[in-house]
């Protein structure tokens, strides 16, 4: 079928006791060694890194996508698999995606068992990644996980420890793995790919505040006054606070901050519908609402159009795009 990339980033799939607990040691081709690599596909193996993914940092994660184009510009490739820490994959797989320009998968996966576990479910999907690496093509960055492909926009983390552990509360999945290959149900829509971001520099700090009973201002001043150059505001319900949090908004927006809004409520999108704190004066304040995206990955298009540029309009702008929320122009001789 062709030759696919697996780069190996460490997560519980390459873990192995360590006497406390698990962590990941092993080397990207002792992962592969546990699965059986479907016919006519052949393998070549990138030992990029090797940490549990709680542990990533933005320069992790910007290695990782500078590999990802660098390894795609053999066209000798059919598509990559990214050996992943479950805990932030979401993170890792939406910020990929938001910069993929090619037809070719990338395809993230990882385990809940550690390797060496005799019931591990990291050999199965490493398989199906391999599989669905080598056969599909113009789906974007791709999440398999328990025989199920997930596009990665909107997929999260749903359970801790089960094997299903990923899906799109708020969407349904792109394909299955089943015996007879990969059926692919649905393709998902996608905004045009960012431009890679630049590799000099230094990281920006993007942080992201949840509001609850009681919720104030201090937590959000505090990113603020950090240095954070953008804000994930976890919202209640459709995209809720209060008028303090909305005031505290507004003045991080007039200080060049990008603000997003989501919610923590699991699926659904943030809706303008209530004032008084709402997500109709959070929108007044200057917030971007994120649609159906959570903390993790509203947090990395915020990222991404922090990384894209230093205006704050551009940035909003960028965010917008990379939402796929930008306003359409008015059709010729429509009123103002």
């Amino acid at each position: 079928m062709g030759q696919v990339v697996v780069i190996s980033t460490g997560g519980t799939i390459a873990s192995r006791w360590q006497g406390s607990g698990y962590a990941a040691d092993a080397r990207g081709g002792d992962v592969l060694a546990t699965a059986a690599v479907p016919e006519g596909v052949t393998v070549r193996v990138v030992d990029l890194m090797s940490v549990n993914s709680a542990r990533l940092t933005t320069a992790h994660q910007l290695t990782l996508l500078r590999t990802v184009r660098e390894v795609l510009a053999d066209p000798a490739v059919d598509g990559i698999v990214v050996t992943h820490g479950t805990d932030t994959l979401e993170e890792s797989a939406f910020l990929l995606d938001l910069h993929h320009d090619d037809p070719r998968p990338v395809v993230l996966t990882g385990a809940q068992l550690p390797m060496e576990a005799a019931d591990g479910d990291g050999p199965r999907n490493l398989h199906d990644a391999l599989l669905t690496a080598a056969t599909v093509r113009d789906l974007g960055v791709l999440v398999v996980f328990d025989g199920r492909v997930h596009a990665a926009r909107g997929t999260v983390k749903v359970r801790t420890l089960a094997a299903d552990a990923f899906a799109d509360p708020s969407g349904e999945p792109v394909a299955d793995v089943t015996a007879h290959g990969v059926v692919v149900r649905r393709r998902p829509e996608r905004p045009a790919p960012l431009p890679l971001p630049a590799a000099t520099g230094p990281l920006p700090r993007v942080d992201v505040v949840t509001h609850h009973c009681d919720g104030d201002r201090v937590l959000l001043d505090a990113a603020v006054a950090a240095g954070a150059q953008g804000i994930v505001l976890v919202a209640t319900g459709a995209g809720n606070a209060t008028p303090e949090v909305c005031e505290a908004v507004e003045e991080a927006v007039s200080r060049g901050v990008l603000v997003a809004l989501t919610t923590r409520v699991p699926s659904g999108p943030v809706k303008e519908i209530y004032t008084h704190g709402g997500a109709v004066d959070l929108a007044a304040a200057g917030a971007v609402l994120t649609g159906t995206l959570r903390a993790g990955q509203a947090r990395i298009a915020v990222l991404s159009a922090v990384l894209a540029t230093a205006d704050p309009a551009a940035r909003t702008r960028v965010l917008r795009e990379a939402l796929g929320t930008t306003p359409k122009p008015a059709p010729a001789g429509a009123p103002a």
